[in-house]
């Protein structure tokens, strides 16, 4: 309400806190709704100076160029170069405290992002470099025992958004909008189901939730109704380069809405 637009936006926490930092840098300088501009570079002026303080390692939201926003009709969020922070803070000591199955489930975030973008249409080599190491290093965080392994998990989450910043995630994502659980949970969830497009994948994750005794929710579309079910499988097909980057550009008659709706109801 103030006609001088504030010096700066900075987001302390978590994916959601650093995606609404930047939301809100775009939105100062463009007028509308943030629904405008929901899709892949609409945005025309440039953000105002925005920075990020991650205290949790995983959705990368501190390196990629989205802001994913859930809407009346669609979880899609801004994409554009305007929405990259200005500067990051990466301190892994503020990852202390953090819960055992938050620490995971936001760091599978990372994993499952490398996976997709490794085994994606969309993938190139400036993907793939990033992609490769980020995988390597949440191996040695979720597979092995290292000291420092806070500090290896915040690089991993700072290459796996690197990685998707110029390709794109896939299946899980697109999937993952799970009767509005948190994201890193619904990932997990979804991930679970999809042996058969990410097969490798899907096995090593089993071990490290074996490893670190993590037990996903189940039975979560028991006695959904219609409706519900209609709404998260129309916002899962709205994702369509998420598809086209796991399945090709023939997606749409390899994904079907009854195949969707099937995994849906086995979660």
């Amino acid at each position: 309400f103030s006609p001088r637009v504030p010096d700066g936006v900075i987001g302390i926490g978590g994916g959601s806190s650093m995606d609404l930092a930047k939301a809100i840098s775009l939105m100062l300088t463009n007028p509308g709704s943030a629904a405008d501009y929901q899709g892949w570079d609409l945005i025309r002026n440039p953000a105002v100076y925005h920075a990020a303080v991650p205290t949790l390692a995983g959705t990368g939201a501190e390196s990629s160029r989205t802001t994913v926003l859930t809407g009346p009709e669609k979880k899609l969020g801004i994409n554009s170069d305007y929405t990259l922070f200005d500067q990051i803070l990466l301190d892994p000591e503020l990852l202390a405290g953090v819960p055992k199955e938050q620490w995971f489930y936001t760091g599978m975030d990372c994993y499952i992002h490398d996976i997709e973008s490794l085994n994606g249409t969309f993938l190139n080599e400036f993907s793939r470099a990033y992609g490769e190491k980020s995988l390597e290093l949440c191996r040695q965080v979720y597979l092995e025992d290292h000291p420092d392994k806070d500090d290896r998990l915040m690089m991993a989450s700072y290459f796996g958004g690197m990685s998707i910043a110029y390709s794109q995630v896939g299946a899980c994502h697109a999937l993952s909008f799970v009767l509005g659980t948190h994201h890193g949970i619904g990932c997990c969830i979804t991930f679970d189901y999809l042996d058969d497009i990410y097969p490798e994948g899907v096995r090593e994750f089993r071990d490290m939730m074996a490893k670190h005794k993590i037990e996903l929710p189940r039975n979560i579309t028991k006695g959904l109704d219609e409706q519900a079910m209609e709404t998260m499988t129309s916002v899962a097909l709205n994702l369509a380069p998420l598809w086209e980057n796991c399945l090709g550009k023939d997606w749409r008659n390899i994904m079907t809405r009854e195949r969707v709706r099937e995994l849906y109801n086995r979660m």
